[in-house]
């Protein structure tokens, strides 16, 4: 396409946000030339370690977000919480992917769910919940056991809690504490997969393998590539997070969060229009890196391969298990990544192992 942007080597990515994720973008960066320039609130970000500049200012710091636009060549994002009238502000001056439009609907779950089923992608049966009326009519329709999540900014199992049988609905809609909430029911789900999924300025798309992730205390805990599942389901979560890549016009890289039924039908739970936890085995396990995706395309060069070489389990290091990070050292295959956080606190991702063996079937 004629509007591909293709930036040299040299120029300076604008990212959003300065956690973990930035910092393994900025050093995929590096590695083909490029330097970045990271916008965040906070002070001590692991970004900033491995970055050429660091901007702090908060997200309604008008002044501060033009500032950065015109330092920068183009603008991308390691969360998806970046508020949406930032994003726009900066657009206006220079090119931000994804773009205002996609963040909008990943931002909200409602808005979320509505889409894919638009697009007619199967998800949890849901409603929308504003208050206790409403909360009752959707446990009517829905049944307990269910899970009321807030509809905006929950993560890591923040922002919800179960409507079981025994629980008082206004207790639940309070542990929630959101003005707008969404009600889901209740899946018995075998395994949660998710694929990553990435789209050029010029429409390419790419995916690297399903895999199979494992959580603790609503924590990833452990992604296995690839997912332990047929190959019917391996085909559909393909040609799911492909789908939805196209129809939601994105340009960068996605996460797609899936169930699978113990019936072997593949649901979509959530989205995730960045780098993503689930896919940092890509750095030692394929051939390109979900991290040098997202550069290649945000600079408007052509996707990598996501072929995979070896087999891969990536385990984070959550709290005090990165005290184990010189025994991982000495591990023939481990692959450690520490991401420069000073304090260690329970709950906390302080970095990741990915331990590798050979590549075994597709």
């Amino acid at each position: 396409m004629s509007d591909i942007r293709r930036l040299p080597p040299n120029s300076i990515i604008g990212i959003f946000g300065g956690g973990q994720l930035g910092r393994m973008t900025a050093l995929a960066a590096a590695r083909l030339g490029y330097k970045c320039h990271i916008y965040a609130p906070e002070q001590d970000i692991p970004a900033s370690q491995v970055s050429a500049a660091t901007t702090r200012a908060s997200w309604d710091d008008a002044d501060a977000l033009e500032e950065f636009a015109r330092a920068v060549d183009v603008v991308t994002l390691e969360f998806e919480n970046v508020p949406v009238a930032a994003v726009r502000r900066v657009a206006a001056i220079t090119s931000v992917h994804p773009g205002a439009g996609v963040l909008e609907i990943c931002q909200d779950r409602i808005l979320e769910k509505a889409f894919l089923n638009r697009i007619g992608i199967a998800t949890a049966p849901w409603a929308e919940v504003t208050g206790l009326p409403s909360l009752t009519a959707a446990e009517t329709r829905l049944g307990r056991p269910a899970v009321l999540k807030s509809a905006r900014f929950g993560y890591d199992g923040k922002g919800q809690a179960k409507l079981i049988p025994g629980a008082e609905a206004a207790q639940v809609l309070d542990a929630v504490g959101a003005d707008r909430s969404i009600l889901e029911g209740f899946i018995d789900f075998a395994l949660e997969v998710s694929v990553m999924v990435a789209r050029g300025q010029d429409g390419e798309i790419a995916a690297w393998p399903a895999v199979e992730n494992r959580h603790v205390n609503h924590i990833l805990d452990t992604t296995i590539a690839p997912a332990r599942v047929s190959p019917a389901v391996v085909a559909e979560a393909d040609r799911i997070a492909r789908h939805i890549a196209a129809e939601i016009g994105l340009i960068g890289v996605m996460g797609v969060e899936m169930f699978v039924t113990r019936d072997d039908r593949v649901l979509v739970n959530e989205m995730a229009p960045r780098v993503h936890n689930s896919g940092h085995w890509t750095i030692d396990a394929c051939t390109t890196s979900q991290f040098e995706q997202l550069v290649r395309i945000v600079c408007g060069l052509p996707l990598g391969s996501t072929e995979r070489h070896s087999d891969a389990v990536m385990k984070n290091l959550v709290g005090d298990e990165v005290d184990a990070w010189p025994g991982i050292l000495a591990e023939p295959g481990a692959c450690l990544h520490l991401y420069g956080k000073a304090e260690t606190r329970p709950g906390r991702k302080m970095g990741h192992v990915t331990r590798l063996t050979p590549r075994k079937g597709r």
